[in-house]
């Protein structure tokens, strides 16, 4: 999950907590870690996020959900017959091309907000549903342009990023790709043969 590419401050606080976040959680993410990783001066936390570590939270969470949505969108357009199972594969790949490229793995921001903060912080705990859901949104309107059902477009994009989550956790916990490439396999089938038949007999 990288991309913090050309911006202010503020901007850059945002994607540095999102990738410590991923890291490290959030207990043990801090607000001059984030300042340092973001090369920010530390005076500007404060004016910039004037409720805390809890609003930097959250928007580090909203921004790796619009951050996922998006590329569900760069996604279908890179393959030349899109198609369920090729965009949870492509989904997965994200994942797998870390782990063999760094040999580790870092988890999901929102996942790990949820984790830290769900039970403890009503904010953070709404500001992870809302980002699922800004990530689901566009896997089921991918599904459904691929001639899945509207109806089973939404429940099949729960089972995707929800497979995908449970099989990042894995993986980290593992080291080792075997969780992420199994779900891709396993759900290839299922995800294919939701699209609706349109063939006259």
């Amino acid at each position: 999950m990288t991309g913090s590419g050309d911006r202010g401050p503020r901007e850059r606080m945002i994607f540095s907590a999102a990738q410590l976040l991923r890291r490290d959680g959030v207990a043990a993410t801090g607000m001059r870690d984030v300042a340092a990783h973001a090369q920010a001066p530390r005076g500007s936390l404060q004016h910039y996020f004037p409720g805390g570590k809890d609003q930097l939270v959250n928007e580090a969470v909203a921004w790796a959900g619009r951050y996922a949505a998006k590329r569900v969108a760069r996604f279908v357009a890179a393959m030349d017959a899109p198609s369920p199972s090729g965009l949870f594969a492509a989904m997965v790949r994200q994942w797998t091309d870390e782990l063999e490229a760094t040999g580790s793995l870092a988890g999901c921001p929102v996942a790990a907000a949820t984790v830290d903060c769900a039970d403890g912080v009503e904010s953070t705990r709404v500001a992870a549903a809302d980002a699922f859901a800004c990530w689901r949104r566009p896997v089921a309107q991918a599904l459904t342009g691929m001639d899945v059902p509207e109806a089973r477009a939404e429940a099949l994009a729960t089972l995707m990023v929800s497979a995908l989550e449970g099989a990042i956790l894995i993986a980290r916990a593992e080291r080792d790709p075997r969780a992420l490439t199994t779900v891709a396999r396993e759900l290839a089938p299922l995800l294919d043969g939701a699209v609706a038949r349109t063939d006259a007999g």
